[in-house]
């Protein structure tokens, strides 16, 4: 079994990118930094830890169709502490380019 979950972009351009991550219970996404700000769309229930470059743990449960979103500038690596496949969809919100002249 890898260690690692699965991410699929299914859609991105220049204002949005849209991924779904699928995890086997136990796969994590690895220690990353959200570049945007973003939201989450859990497609199951499940429970995640997200562990903080410093060791500290934050433990969530994640409920079906119940989104959140986040600031960009969030740094960690999401674990799937369930005992059952979890899936979500993370939707990041690109900054708009001004147009001038």
């Amino acid at each position: 079994m890898t260690t690692t979950a699965r991410a699929s972009v299914q859609h991105e351009d220049e204002q949005v990118r849209v991924t779904r991550w699928d995890f086997e219970p136990g796969t994590r996404t690895g220690h990353h930094v959200h570049e945007y700000d973003y939201v989450v769309v859990p497609v199951v229930d499940g429970r995640i830890s997200a562990v903080a470059p410093d060791g500290s743990v934050t433990e969530s449960q994640l409920r079906a169709g119940q989104s959140y979103a986040r600031p960009a500038g969030g740094e960690h690596d999401v674990v799937n502490t369930g005992g059952s496949w979890l899936a979500f969809v993370e939707i990041e919100l690109k900054p708009l380019l001004s147009v001038t002249g």
